[in-house]
Formats: structure tokens, sequence, C-alpha cells
């Protein structure tokens, strides 16, 4: 059973305006007052139907060569120039930034779904099996994952680019495992779970019925604050080799490319560059308006409340 808070019944709304009913159509409502969370929606989508329907676009191929244009400024033919080797910066550009994109997805499923699975269980059990996850957390935390993932990386060569989001999942869940072990143990004693257990209810039916959709906001934000951070750690990786392999692309491959070039031919390091760019502050602008949405006292409530009271205090 999902616990649903209430709004407060107002006697002031208007007569013939429709009152919205439902979690769902009140957090809709929010996050569409959100001008911030609107326009960060709107960019993400326009970024995944550039990654996605950009090569529809151009006839080139992002590992094809042009021999007759090396190192072409942006033109007709060309839209972002070309590289040394005459590959289209364009066809690079956007299967990079789709390549991107899909790592920083499945790195925040899979570390999300991890971190609900261990949290949930670590909270709702309590004893050993607690103090057993909870040890694991303690030790992932402690481990130095950038330097772990850059060791590790160079063996998994042969795996493709799935085994590189597996290992950056692996050390992205701990964190919001601890939450959401600390938000179970306070559900744990809540009454629907107690008339669950007390029915007979199997523990991992309550987790998966009762618990986890009382949570479900924070993974929400969460998950979509770590496509952002997933995004960040790839291209980072992938900068400084260790992540993304040639002949394939991503936005760290392209960066790491175009450095050094970057002062003469500015268009092999800047298109790639303003996408990430976009792209990172699309969901933190999402993330901010989820939060906000999903729990109104978290940021909008009180910040329109601070005004309500200026204006109560604003002398006539």
């Amino acid at each position: 059973m999902t616990v649903v808070a209430a709004e407060p019944a107002s006697s002031s709304t208007p007569a013939g305006r429709p009152r919205a009913t439902g979690r769902g159509r009140l957090v809709l409502a929010r996050l569409l007052a959100a001008r911030g969370a609107v326009a960060g929606t709107v960019l993400i989508l326009l970024l995944f139907a550039l990654a996605f329907g950009g090569p529809y676009l151009t006839p080139w191929d992002y590992a094809t060569p042009d021999f007759t244009a090396l190192h072409q400024p942006p033109s007709a033919a060309h839209w972002f120039g070309t590289n040394g080797v005459g590959q289209d910066v364009f066809a690079q550009t956007v299967r990079g930034l789709q390549k991107s994109l899909i790592i920083g997805l499945l790195v925040a499923l899979f570390s999300t779904v991890l971190a609900s699975l261990v949290g949930a269980c670590a909270g709702y059990f309590g004893g050993w099996t607690d103090r057993a996850l909870m040890f694991l957390v303690d030790l992932m935390l402690v481990f130095p994952s950038f330097l772990i993932i850059t060791v590790l990386s160079p063996r998994l060569r042969g795996s493709g680019w799935i085994a590189f989001v597996l290992l950056l999942a692996l050390f992205n869940w701990m964190i919001t495992a601890r939450v959401v072990r600390s938000m179970t143990v306070s559900l744990r004693e809540r009454e629907f779970v107690r008339a669950a257990r007390f029915m007979g209810v199997r523990p991992l039916r309550i987790i998966s019925r009762h618990v986890l959709p009382n949570v479900a906001s924070f993974l929400i934000v969460d998950a979509t604050i770590a496509v952002g951070g997933a995004v960040m750690s790839e291209t980072a990786l992938s900068y400084f080799g260790f992540g993304v392999r040639p002949p394939d692309v991503s936005l760290g491959t392209l960066l790491a490319a175009g450095t050094t070039e970057a002062p003469v031919f500015p268009w092999m390091f800047y298109f790639a560059a303003g996408l990430l760019v976009l792209f990172v502050l699309a969901v933190n602008l999402v993330g901010d308006g989820l939060r906000d949405a999903l729990d109104p006292t978290a940021g909008g409530a009180p910040r329109r409340a601070r005004r309500s009271r200026r204006s109560w205090r604003k002398p006539k």
C-alpha cells in the first residue's frame, strides 16, 4: 500500500476550476509550473532527438573518412567540419552523444536498482543482514573507484562497452543505498507495513509492494541526477583513454581528440563540449524540478512561503 499525502482541501478554489486529484496529477502540475524543469525536459528531448535522429540527417558515417576534406571548417557539405583524417565531425558528435546518453542511462538504471534492493533489504530485515550489507557499502565506499576502473578497464577491452557500464554502475550505488536503508527503517514500523507482516505477506513482497513505492520519489530524483553524473564519469574516463575505445566514439573521446587542436580547429572540440554542458545543465534543471514537485517542502514551497511572508510584512 502506497502512502499518499493528502492535499488540504482549499475552500478558496474558484468555482468551475477543475481540482487536481491524485498524486500523479499534483506532481505533474507542480513540474509544469517549474520553468527550469520544463526547459530542461525540452532540452533533453531535443538532445535525444539529435543523438538518435542525427545519423539519418547526414550522408556521412562517423567512421568514414573524406580524403578530399581534411581539417575543413563547417560548411554545407560537412555541417560541423571535418577532422584531420576527413571524418565528418557532425556524424561523430551525434554518434558520441548517442553513446554517452546510452551509457549514462544504463549506469543510472543499474545503480538505482542495486541501491534500492540493497538499501531496502538492509533496512527491512535489520540484524545481521543489515550489518553485512552496510559493511559491504562501507567497503565499496573506501575503494578508490576511479583508480580501480582505470586498472580493470584495459583488462575488459574485449568485453565491449557494456562491461564499462557495469563497472561504472558497480561504484555508483552506495550513497543511494544508505539513504534508502534509512528511509526503510522508518517505514518498517508504519502501520501498513506491520499489518502486511501480521497478515503473513512475505518479506520480499512487502518490500516490493509497500516499501519501495514509498521511497520512489527519492529514487526518481536520484536516478535523474545520476544520469548526468554517469555521463560526466564516462566522459572523464574516456577522455583519459579508459572508457569507450576506438573506432567507436563518445563525447569523452571526441574531447580528448580535439583538445590539442582546439586553438587552431575549434569545431573539433567545442561542438562536443557544448552538447555535454547542455545535457548536464538540463539534467540538473529536471532533477531540481522533480525534487520540488515530489517534495514541495524541499524547495518550491519554502520559496513561495518566503515570498508570501515578505509581501505580508511589506508596509502599506
